[in-house]
């Protein structure tokens, strides 16, 4: 658990329940993630999410799966009826080392249900055991198995969307570029306060460094189990800025948070996005922390940034089905 400060120490304000949120864990004053290891960090996330998130939906359909690529990869998918539906692909966040399928079972719940849609959650490889390119290889290929097999699944090839958070958000971008080089069509893209590149010397790392919630000390313990050697810091399946070209990727949604350090990843890529003439919508929350996606007992706004996220992801299908 990273040590917080005080929400009145800093420089930009939180939304009133957030700060309360952030004295509280003032106040447990645990060791920082640099400190930890892996195992007591996972473990950590597991118990946090379950908290933060809260009770979980039924939903009327679920199963797990297994996408068989790379030895066979863990899924979960999520149904609100068997019928013919969209699909969202989801990769969880945790920064490729902690979160797995039940650290954002609440979520994918939601999802399924709000947008009356398949999610298939997808259990990529997680690092240092498995490092880069692992996940992102697991995100392209069990995106491209899900669109090859999507009658088998029940879900209409022509309204798939990739959707991730944090770390997820890096491989939902990932998969959406790989899959567009491959001729293949995604519905949309949705990245939620997505890692796009690896420095850590934005101007809202700056600002952010310590905090609050997610730190720059944070982030380059994420990296450091996932980066395999400075090679990797250039490769646009780590670094998705760093890509060539960005033309013909499908419709995005961009969420970034005023207080995160990860704030100018997000608006980087959607400006890059914008740049190759790929239509994208950029939001950035004001007086959120990373990660509020996951806090439903702590914000209103998890609720509210997953409302936006169902209307765009419908009104990107419904443009599919009209074109």
């Amino acid at each position: 658990m990273t040590t917080q400060p005080n929400a009145e120490e800093l420089s930009s304000a939180p939304r009133p329940e957030v700060a309360a949120f952030l004295d509280r864990l003032a106040l447990e004053a645990g060791p920082p993630l640099a400190e930890l290891d892996v195992a007591t960090a996972r473990d950590q996330m597991r118990t946090r999410s379950r908290e933060l998130w809260g009770s979980v939906e039924h939903v009327a359909h679920l199963a797990n799966l297994t996408v068989p690529v790379h030895g066979g990869l863990v899924a979960r998918i999520y149904r609100p009826t068997l019928e013919h539906l969209p699909a969202v692909v989801y990769f969880h966040g945790g920064g490729w080392v902690v979160g797995d399928i039940e650290t954002h079972d609440g979520v994918c719940r939601r999802l399924a249900n709000a947008a009356r849609c398949a999610v298939i959650s997808v259990g990529y490889r997680l690092a240092p055991e498995h490092p880069f390119p692992a996940a992102a290889d697991d995100a392209i290929a069990a995106a491209t198995w899900i669109h090859a097999s999507a009658d088998e699944l029940g879900v209409d090839q022509e309204r798939i969307s990739v959707v991730g958070d944090s770390a997820g958000g890096n491989l939902a971008a990932v998969a959406a570029r790989h899959l567009s080089e491959q001729g293949l069509r995604l519905a949309s893209q949705v990245l939620l306060y997505p890692v796009t590149d690896v420095r850590t010397d934005t101007a809202s790392y700056e600002a952010n460094a310590d905090g609050p919630y997610l730190t720059r000390a944070d982030m380059q313990w994420y990296l450091g189990h996932y980066v395999r050697d400075d090679a990797d810091l250039l490769d646009p399946d780590l670094a998705p800025l760093r890509a060539i070209a960005l033309s013909g990727l499908p419709p995005g949604y961009v969420a970034t948070c005023e207080l995160d350090p990860l704030r100018d990843d997000g608006t980087a890529y959607a400006d890059r996005l914008r740049a190759a003439s790929v239509e994208v919508t950029l939001e950035e929350w004001s007086g959120m922390i990373h990660g509020f996606l996951l806090m439903r007992e702590v914000t209103p706004a998890a609720d509210e940034l997953i409302a936006t996220v169902v209307r765009f992801l419908v009104d990107s299908w419904t443009s599919r089905e009209a074109g």
